[in-house]
């Protein structure tokens, strides 16, 4: 199921008057094929809403939350996305109450580092507790990003 809701606001990130608020959201269900769904409804909904500029970060990003929640939690999975105030906010509802805790991760570790690349990729981020579970969201300028060089594979300060 798609929702798409728009209202009337003025917005900074693209001096435009009167802009558009954006939100749309859709359920996933419980499957391995769900990460490669959220990564390209958020590619899709990003690029048709102009904001090209955040589409890679995005798609990571959802990746690692929807992969989270399927791996931590059971039943379905709900991705939103909205756009707002020069801001652009992405959320993962689970059904499993229980909010996640970033960890280090060892150099050899396949996983682990989910929460780290949210926290060093988002402008900001944090857990919601919802009527059906908690919902982590994350939240990236709607404007483009300065250059920034972060290596990825570094190992992570204790």
């Amino acid at each position: 199921m798609n929702s798409v809701s728009r209202t009337s606001i003025y917005t900074t990130a693209t001096g435009q008057s009167p802009a558009t608020r954006r939100a749309a959201s859709w359920w996933l269900s419980a499957g391995l094929g769900s990460v490669r769904t959220a990564r390209r409804l958020t590619r899709d909904k990003l690029a048709g809403w102009g904001f090209d500029d955040q589409i890679e970060v995005a798609e990571l990003l959802v990746s690692e939350l929807v992969a989270n929640a399927l791996d931590h939690a059971h039943g379905q999975v709900r991705l939103g996305l909205s756009a707002e105030n020069g801001s652009l906010r992405c959320e993962v509802e689970d059904e499993d109450p229980q909010m996640p805790t970033m960890r280090t991760a060892d150099l050899d570790a396949e996983r682990g580092r989910g929460l780290f690349l949210v926290d060093t990729l988002s402008g900001s981020w944090g857990g919601t507790p919802t009527p059906r579970g908690k919902a982590i969201w994350f939240e990236l300028p709607a404007s483009a990003y300065a250059e920034a060089e972060i290596d990825l594979f570094a190992p992570m300060a204790a």
